[in-house]
């Protein structure tokens, strides 16, 4: 089994530690690699960190959108993609993914209902799912709800995309160390 994840960012951050903590090995991925049509990483997963829409937290955007149809091959072929909240409310700031999100930035804790049919509702059981952090809400999207706000207001979806999956969250909290052992664990590493 191969535990493997590319975290996409400016820099090395925190998250890195967290997610080796996890049993996943983590390297960064920065936007020039990203956009480097030579790069060739391999992962089980990508993530892709709260605030990579605004401009002051990161220069991720450009690269992304430069890089979709790197994207959609990497999850197409079998890669797990986790994309966070954009933290930003200029729209088309997931038009880089192969599938339809419209995202509204909002920060607000709410009680959060999980769907347990869903693989992915591990995210949030190292949570009080009375009282969740979030960034924001998804208004439109392609796939399943896993988790909605009790307003009704969907917090987390999840999409098949060829042999992959794409989930986006509006959490705002890291995801739990289960959900990142798993999400990041397959048989094989996927070109990205």
């Amino acid at each position: 089994m191969k535990r493997k994840a590319g975290l996409a960012w400016d820099c090395e951050l925190t998250f890195n530690r967290y997610i080796e903590d996890c049993g996943v090995q983590c390297e960064t991925v920065t936007p020039h690699m990203i956009a480097a049509p030579f790069y060739r990483g391999r992962y089980v997963g990508m993530v892709i960190p709260t605030g990579f829409g605004n401009p002051n937290y990161s220069g991720l955007l450009p690269a992304l959108n430069a890089s979709a149809s790197r994207i959609k091959s990497f999850v197409e072929h079998g890669g797990n993609l986790l994309v966070c909240g954009a933290m930003s409310s200029r729209p088309g700031t997931y038009d880089w993914l192969p599938i339809d999100v419209e995202y509204s930035h909002e920060y607000f804790t709410a009680r959060v209902d999980v769907n347990h049919e869903s693989p992915f509702a591990s995210i949030l059981e190292d949570f009080d799912c009375n009282a969740v952090e979030c960034d924001g809400f998804f208004t439109r999207y392609e796939g399943a709800p896993v988790a909605t706000s009790d307003e009704g207001r969907t917090l987390m979806f999840d999409e098949q995309v060829g042999r992959g999956t794409i989930v986006v969250t509006s959490v705002h909290e890291y995801p739990s160390r289960s959900f990142l052992r798993a999400f990041c664990s397959h048989d094989k590493e996927t070109l990205f």
